[in-house]
């Protein structure tokens, strides 16, 4: 492939994947159950079967020592591992088998003996904002075959999906972006608040901006479109320019009254990413593959994003549904929500969808001064989110730090990046897991 732009250490350890997995019978990917795993599982799985290699996939909600005994139980002659596996090179470089890392998570081990690992921290490359799972695995697949540009609106929602648009593109999917558009696979278009489709749906079930009284609420959906004389059936795409300018302003000032930061006001006008040979926008397909990932059908949110049009319909089927419980769950989130000094945290128990409901709140419903920590103590091993935001990050907030620190206190496993960052915890340390964690936070803040 035509690399320019491209460190050429990553080049040449792409190359060397490429090399290890061409002529392989078959390969066993694992991935994570996000957007950015779920896509870069369906990159990968397309090259492998363009290329006549047999795979098998299997997702995980995390990469811990339970995960990583299954993999070695497993005993493949060959594994790819996208979207995880950088806090556990040194082990998967212990394998029997031939093994490829692409993953974009902070560092652990950086050298390997056998296995074949790239992540853009290797290279100078900030992986929380400019190059993500999706990329990884896309990258390997040009590099694999250059005929496999055309999966590129893929690694666009994984993209998306890890919110790594917010600045632009950079760095790695700069690269991707630009070769993409060059192709048609991609057009950039100038953002909104307005959300993409059919709006008394996509508004009521929007959570990204969460507008209070309108998300969720469908009597504050109608009563907007008719203080416009909007029709019930308008879409982004039949709305005249003057229309959308007046809905979008409207839009803000709810978003303003209700305490939303600049910052955050600015990524929700940030470039959409529409994807022609897809008939949609980037954000909309991380949707549908998030949401398969996140509810058990994964194969159904891989087999959408390798093209499958029956599988795209029940992956979108599954998105709403999804939205419904998210709905309910921040709901739940805003008004359980419990403060700390430092940190602001929700049981999510009930409701699942931990990260996402993690996000809303932080953006839109809790106190913009404190990372948010979503917790979900459904199975003895409970699951950890949380999110910060830019200006925290420029106090000195790293919840990647935070996490691994704090869930290593109490016997579990957790990292990430600076704003996004989870874990595992055992489920009856709750409350040390959160004394701990808000203690890291306050002697961030403070250094």
């Amino acid at each position: 492939m035509d690399g320019s732009g491209l460190p050429s250490k990553l080049l040449t350890t792409l190359s060397v994947a490429a090399e290890k997995i061409r002529g392989q019978p078959f390969v066993h990917v694992y991935s994570h159950y996000d957007a950015d795993g779920i896509s870069s599982a369906a990159i990968i799985c397309k090259t492998l079967a363009r290329a006549g290699i047999g795979f098998r996939t299997t997702i995980f909600p995390v990469l811990d020592p339970p995960q990583m005994d299954t993999i070695r139980q497993d005993n493949e002659d060959c594994i790819i591992i996208t979207d995880l596996g950088a806090s556990y090179v040194d082990q998967i470089d212990a394998l029997r088998g031939e093994a490829v890392i692409l993953d974009h998570h902070t560092l652990g081990v950086t050298e390997t003996r056998k296995a074949v690992y790239a992540n853009p921290h290797l290279y100078g490359i900030d992986g929380m904002t400019s190059g993500c799972g999706a990329t990884m695995s896309f990258l390997f697949a040009i590099t694999f075959d250059e005929r496999n540009w055309d999966l590129a609106p893929i690694a666009f929602a994984g993209m998306i999906g890890d919110r790594q648009h917010l600045k632009g593109m950079l760095g790695l999917n700069e690269f991707v972006f630009e070769g993409a558009k060059k192709r048609g696979l991609v057009q950039d278009v100038p953002g909104s608040f307005i959300p993409y489709g059919d709006l008394s749906t996509e508004l009521f079930n929007c959570t990204d901006p969460y507008i209070c009284g309108i998300t969720g609420n469908p009597d504050g959906v109608m009563g907007l479109l008719e203080e416009l004389d909007l029709k019930i059936s308008s879409t982004y795409d039949s709305l005249t320019d003057e229309e959308r300018q007046k809905l979008s302003s409207i839009i803000a000032a709810r978003l303003i009254k209700q305490g939303v930061s600049r910052d955050k006001l600015e990524e929700c006008v940030v470039t959409r990413y529409m994807l022609p040979t897809r008939n949609t926008d980037a954000r909309v397909l991380a949707g549908i593959l998030d949401a398969c990932g996140r509810n058990d059908m994964p194969s159904i949110g891989i087999a959408a994003g390798m093209g499958d049009p029956e599988c795209l319909k029940m992956g979108a089927e599954i998105d709403a549904e999804a939205r419904k419980n998210i709905l309910a769950g921040i709901r739940n989130a805003e008004e359980n929500l419990t403060q700390m000094e430092n940190i602001q945290w929700f049981d999510s128990t009930l409701s699942g969808s931990t990260g996402i409901i993690c996000g809303a709140v932080m953006s839109y419903i809790g106190d913009p001064s404190k990372p948010t920590i979503g917790y979900n103590g459904a199975e003895p091993t409970a699951m950890l989110s949380s999110r910060a935001t830019f200006p925290l990050l420029d106090k000195g907030v790293d919840m990647a730090v935070a996490m691994k620190q704090a869930c290593e206190s109490v016997g579990g496993n957790g990292g990430g990046h600076k704003i996004a960052a989870g874990g595992s915890i055992p489920r009856e340390r709750r409350d040390d897991f959160l004394k701990k964690v808000d203690e890291i936070v306050g002697s961030q803040k403070k250094n």
